[in-house]
């Protein structure tokens, strides 16, 4: 890992505004503590407001505001498909959403272009989804967000129907 992803993401962590060991913050970036003793030193040096020190722990203070978005080619690349995907077979509040959310990521890249230049081969077709099916994807997302229950009715092969009521928990495409 470069050192510039390392201490983004050691800031990533203590942002959560727990307080972290430098054994447990090794642990979870695959570091030594004395790696993550000397990037302590360098972020602190640097103005970041990291308070707390060696074999106390350390915790970030509140209000640090991050730099303007970096992302890798491979991240922006991602986000992109992402989009792409949700555009395609998701309703159409998440759509816009995820169209939305590339249009903010794309305004604060340095290289704006890479989003248009990932968009620019990556095609997802859609998959037989109906508008009406696609519609009802925000509906059931929205019955999740707010804990609603759901009825559903079904129809079995002999014209049987049964009634239910279900708490969705999840959205699952395949």
């Amino acid at each position: 890992m470069r050192r510039a992803d390392r201490l983004f993401r050691l800031v990533q962590l203590l942002r959560g505004g727990r307080l972290w060991t430098a054994a447990r913050l090794a642990e979870a970036m695959e570091v030594s503590p004395r790696t993550v003793y000397r990037d302590i030193a360098d972020l602190q040096a640097s103005g970041v407001p990291i308070d707390g020190a060696a074999g106390a722990g350390y915790v970030m203070r509140a209000g640090f505001d991050m730099p303007p978005l970096m992302f890798t080619q491979a991240e922006v690349t991602a986000l992109a498909l992402g989009a792409r995907m949700v555009s395609a077979w998701a309703g159409p509040d998440m759509a816009d959403g995820a169209r939305d959310a590339l249009s903010k990521i794309e305004a604060v890249l340095p290289r704006a272009q890479d989003v248009r230049d990932a968009l620019s081969r990556l095609a997802v077709p859609r998959t037989g989804i109906t508008e009406i099916d696609r519609g009802r994807i925000d509906i059931i997302d929205r019955q999740i967000r707010e804990r609603l229950w759901t009825r559903l009715i079904y129809v079995t092969p002999d014209g049987t129907h049964t009634d239910r009521r279900v708490q969705p928990l999840g959205l699952c495409w395949f």
